[in-house]
């Protein structure tokens, strides 16, 4: 029933009454593994909404973006659908106290580099953040991308780094099949392909449910570790 009136109908009133129907609303929803809350409360299903047309989604990764992105939601005359991520609910940041808006569809790089980029999401970035720094210290430059909403994607950020640097490490905690990592890495092979030195390399979990058990799902979830050693597999291509 809700993903019918979310899908099927507020999805498409604008486009259906040439712009005289709107629909501004904001659905906020938990995502992401880490809490061994099982198979049902662990997915981050935010790769569905983005294969709707007249959807928006937020996927945010700071409690700054967060206020900023929300604001910018709510303001919207699309429906947002806004998904946070349970394990950043702890995390701390700088947050300004008066109203500011974030526009949808404008990545921020996390990280400048000019040796590979690694494109995050979510708590993603968190991992890939911490990849490029511990090789910075070896004299390896990471640009992390995070585009923060995925539709609207901007892909003209992402196209511009990958142009720059020309190595690409796509992480990703959604679906491993049919998902937002595979989509951008289609959009790079299309559209970058000429700047590529190496294949795109995506880091996702498995094609499986979540596993319940802790040390099974701290293996399911992409690592630090798998990060790092993609960033080190494109650079040696």
């Amino acid at each position: 029933m809700s993903h019918d009136a979310l899908y099927n109908q507020a999805a498409k009133f604008r486009y259906m009454f040439g712009g005289k129907a709107r629909a501004p609303l904001v659905m906020r929803g938990m995502i992401g593994a880490g809490f061994s809350a099982a198979a049902q409360h662990s997915q981050s299903p935010y790769n569905i909404f983005a294969t709707t047309p007249g959807l928006k989604v937020v996927v945010p990764s700071t409690p700054y973006d967060v206020k900023g992105l929300l604001i910018q939601s709510i303001r919207d005359d699309d429906p947002v659908v806004f998904c946070e991520h349970k394990m950043l609910y702890d995390l701390k940041g700088e947050v300004p106290d008066e109203i500011y808006t974030i526009p949808l569809g404008v990545a921020n790089y996390t990280r400048e580099g000019e040796d590979v980029t690694i494109i995050a999401l979510s708590a993603m970035v968190h991992k890939a953040n911490q990849v490029a720094d511990k090789l910075a210290r070896e004299g390896i430059s990471v640009e992390v991308v995070d585009p923060r909403t995925i539709s609207p994607l901007d892909e003209e950020g992402i196209l511009e780094s990958v142009a720059s640097t020309g190595r690409v490490v796509i992480v990703d905690e959604s679906a491993a099949r049919f998902g937002f990592a595979h989509d951008v890495a289609a959009l790079i092979a299309s559209q970058t392909f000429h700047f590529l030195k190496a294949p795109v390399l995506l880091v996702t979990p498995p094609h499986t449910p979540v596993p319940f058990s802790p040390a099974l799902e701290k293996l399911w979830i992409p690592g630090v570790e798998r990060i790092e050693a993609a960033v080190r597999q494109v650079l040696e291509d």
